[in-house]
């Protein structure tokens, strides 16, 4: 029965490593989905604050003309 117990802690360990990577990889992809995100989010806001300024440019060019 000894054999069959330690086969059985080996598989059982090595399943828990097996769930733990996955757990890690899919941490890893969520955390660069997140990293993407907040990317994209402040490039639109850099181009909003961009547009707002030339607008605003504008306006003063029209004012004092």
């Amino acid at each position: 029965m000894g054999f069959v117990d330690d086969a059985k802690e080996t598989a059982e360990t090595a399943g828990r490593k097996i769930k733990d990577a996955w757990e890690d990889t899919t941490d890893k992809i969520g955390d660069k989905v997140d990293e993407a995100k907040a990317d994209a989010d402040v490039k639109k806001a850099e181009a909003e604050r961009d547009s707002v300024k030339e607008r605003n440019d504008l306006k003063e060019q029209i004012r004092d003309a």
